[in-house]
């Protein structure tokens, strides 16, 4: 499992805007372009997710498997057979938030077969921890400058 923690100078109900909004992940994320909603949001809710990584492009379905706000926020990636979630915790008049990413199962053939191409990049563990450190560090500006 790949995981990072940041402090936030903002209380945990404005983070969690920010993090359970798929919408809104094309602003943070350096692979993520952004999702849409299938569904009402809520635990057991589905969006498309839309991704690029150099010249590479794909969608994923996720399904939303922890909507607890203000504190978690967990969904599952269909076709890579990751995890990708969200704690927040208050802290010091502030959040300290967690994401994380793990492989949960087997990604589905044509996931395997791009990842073993490289076309997304070869090394996916170093890729998603540049991910989740400029999601947080993103996030982060984005819920302190509400303040």
């Amino acid at each position: 499992m790949e995981q990072a923690t940041i402090w936030v100078d903002a209380p945990p109900e404005r983070v969690w805007k920010l993090i359970s909004d798929p919408t809104r992940y094309g602003e943070w994320s350096l692979e993520n372009q952004g999702g849409t909603w299938k569904s009402p949001p809520g635990p057991g809710a589905q969006f498309k997710g839309r991704n690029k990584r150099g010249l590479a492009r794909w969608a994923t379905t996720c399904t939303v498997t922890d909507y607890q706000a203000p504190s978690r926020f967990t969904f599952e990636v269909h076709e890579s057979a990751m995890r990708w979630g969200y704690i927040l915790e208050p802290r010091d008049g502030g959040t300290t938030v967690t994401e994380f990413a793990e492989q949960i199962g087997r990604p589905i053939l044509s996931s395997r077969i791009a990842l073993g191409s490289g076309v997304a990049g070869r090394d996916r563990v170093a890729i998603r921890m540049a991910n989740i450190d400029a999601t947080l560090a993103a996030v982060k500006k984005a819920a302190e400058s509400r303040a």
